[in-house]
This record gives structure tokens, sequence and C-alpha cells, in this order.
């Protein structure tokens, strides 16, 4: 019956930039059922849904490290927001650059910009 009480939701985690919403049923370092993983940061996790195994879990996201949003953005070596990370990329290296670019590529269409229908 523990591994219920474990699995029910302690609340809503909701990303301040995003708004993604999902239930957790921990925040701390050490997920529950896992032998020798502690997290480098306090995070909002939920097992995983995807895997019966016990010791999978995802984490939904953090506070950032510069401004303390509750957001589920980047982690680099500590949690940040994209915004915070944008303030300061010069700061990352050239892979999580080339990641951000990436990542904003398909949202720099222009309206002038035909789209592709088929």
């Amino acid at each position: 019956m523990a591994s219920h009480a474990e699995c029910r939701p302690l609340g809503m985690f909701e990303c301040e930039l995003c708004a993604l919403t999902a239930p957790y049923s921990y925040v701390g370092q050490k997920p529950p059922n896992t032998q020798s993983m502690v997290l480098l940061e306090e995070s909002y996790v939920m097992k995983d849904p995807f895997t019966s195994h016990k010791d999978r879990f995802l984490v939904l996201g953090s506070r950032c490290s510069l401004c303390s949003r509750l957001e589920c953005s980047l982690f680099y070596s500590k949690r940040f927001c994209l915004p915070c990370v944008q303030e300061n990329i010069s700061a990352f290296p050239q892979e999580i650059r080339q990641d951000l670019e990436k990542r904003k590529a398909p949202s720099k269409r222009t309206p002038s910009q035909p789209g592709s229908r088929t």
C-alpha cells in the first residue's frame, strides 16, 4: 500500500513561463525508490507514466538559479529559465547556444513567408 502513497500527487506543478501543468508526487533531491540517485537541485518529480519500473521518474522542473521562477526550461549544472539564459547567453557553451538557436528557428517564420501546406 505504501507504493500507492508514493505515487499519489502532492500537488500540481505549474511552469511560470510556459504554463505546463502536471501532478507531482515528490519535491526534493532524493526521489522515492531510487538507490543512489541524488538530484543536484530541489526538483518537482513525478513517477514516469511510461514505464512500470518503480525507480523511474520524470523531473518536471525546479526554480531558476538566477531569478527563482518555478519553471521547466533548461538544466546546465543548475536550472535556468530561458529568459535568464538569453540574458546571459555568452556564459553558456557553444552547444547550449546552438540548441537554443534550433529551438528558436521554427518560430522565426514571418507572416510573409509561405507555409508548406499539402
